[in-house]
Formats: C-alpha cells, structure tokens, sequence
C-alpha cells in the first residue's frame, strides 16, 4: 500500500528533516511540501494526498485552521500527523481520538512509531470515504480553546506558562509578540494572529493589526475622530483601536445589550 504525502511546515529546516527521514520509506511517496496553511489547503485539495504531515503553529492560518477549513462540505479529508513543540492539550486530544503527533524535537524512533501508526490507520480505512475521528478532535479542539486558562511557550531556551487572566494586552512586534502581564513582560517568538487562536474571543479583542487587548483589564473605550478610539486600561495604559476594527466592538455590544 503506498500513503501519498504531504509536508506542511513554515521553517525550511523542518520540512528538511521530514523529507530526510521519508526517503527510506519507500511505500510513504512525497506529493510535495507547503511552507503555510493556504499552500497546504491548495495542495491537499490538489493533490488528495493519504497523510499530511501538519505544523500547528503557523502564521495566519494555523494547523488547526487547515483541518477546520478541509473539513467544510464534506470532502475526503487525510489522515493528519500533526507537528508540534509544545501544546499540552492538542497532545491529550490526539491521543484520546488516535490521530498521531510529532512533538519537536522528535527522533527516529518516534518518528517511526508514527509512520507505523499511519500504516495501520490508512490500512483500514482505505475504502472509508473520510477520517471521522478528525471531525470528533476538531469539536475537543474547539471546546478546548473555549476553556483554555494558559498560555505555554519557550522562553529563553525554557518553557513557561502564564495564565491568561494575568494578560494585560499583546502587541505584534515583527516575528515575536510582547505579552504585557502586569509589571512582567514575555517576548514570545510567535505570531499575534497564532497566539489570538489560543485566546478566547469572549475574553480579548483585536484593537489594530498590532495590538490585542484583554477586555477584562479595559475601562473605558473612549471615540476619537473618524470612528477611532483610545483605549484605556484600568493601569491607565493607553492603547488606539483603528476604525477598521470598531465592528468588533458594536459586535460585543450588541451581544451584551
């Protein structure tokens, strides 16, 4: 049985390292590589490749974000091994719904762990029109974010946890993102949009393309002109939030009156 193969992943040295470790497995063929999701959701409709090897944290269209999106109108959807370095909770899910994972940095008998699994997987469902267990993990993936308290990120070579309560406001800073936590501040290599993902949209608001504030820690939002507004929050810092940006705020208004 031959698995047609996708590899997804936004850093050129990853993908390396798959392709690497794939070219002795010669029932696994490589169909081609995506270095982001949308290159991902165009090959793999493409292509419809067996099993995708999926990064999860990407820039603008997460890993998440490509199962959502292949998963509207009922088209075939492969069977995933998502790539990951540290998401605690999409660990528990995979194993709950036996939808394998890389957590990076992975070595050659894990990885070989995993291209077993996906033997098996593939094996039986090879006349099943789709893979119904990425359906079931999608739904715990999006309960999960509902209820997500932390954030969890390296850090200065160590990992560290903040809970998302003590999140005052985040702010784009090229490749990194600031996370301004009362008088401490986390400079974290990640993308505003990735981190938003993570983040209940309940609870934090995109003021800019830059800037994401947590509406718990918001006084007041107080009109500029041209459908502007300053932002103030209750340690008197202050933040702008463009007009390109106020629909979200009638949104929560509406939701609340």
């Amino acid at each position: 049985m031959t698995l047609r193969t996708l590899i997804v992943d936004d850093e050129a040295h990853a993908r390396a390292r798959l392709r690497h470790a794939l070219k002795d497995e010669p029932d696994f063929v490589l169909v081609g590589e995506c270095a982001n999701g949308r290159e991902a959701l165009e090959a793999i409709r493409r292509e419809q490749p067996d099993l995708v090897f999926l990064d999860i944290q990407m820039p603008r269209l997460t890993g998440f974000d490509v199962c959502a999106q292949l998963g509207e109108g009922g088209a075939p959807v492969p069977f995933i091994i998502f790539c990951t370095a540290y998401d605690q909770y999409a660990l528990k899910a995979f194993e709950v719904h036996a939808i394998d994972y890389l957590l990076k940095p992975f070595d050659r008998e894990r990885f070989n762990q995993a291209l077993d699994h996906a033997r098996a997987q593939c094996r039986r469902a090879k006349n099943t029109p789709a893979n119904p267990r990425l359906a079931d993990l999608l739904k715990d993936l999006h309960a999960g974010s509902e209820r997500r308290d932390r954030l969890v990120f390296k850090q200065d070579g160590c990992v560290v946890f903040v809970r998302t309560e003590t999140i005052d406001w985040l702010e784009a800073d090229g490749n990194y993102v600031r996370l301004h936590c009362g008088s401490e501040t986390h400079y974290v290599r990640e993308t505003l949009a990735s981190l938003e993902a993570q983040l209940s949209a309940e609870k934090f608001m995109r003021l800019s393309r830059s800037t994401l504030v947590n509406l718990d820690r918001v006084k007041e939002f107080q009109p500029l002109f041209y459908g502007d507004y300053s932002v103030l929050l209750l340690n008197d810092v202050k933040l702008s939030m463009s007009r390109s940006y106020r629909d979200r705020l009638e949104k929560m208004l509406a939701r609340r009156s």
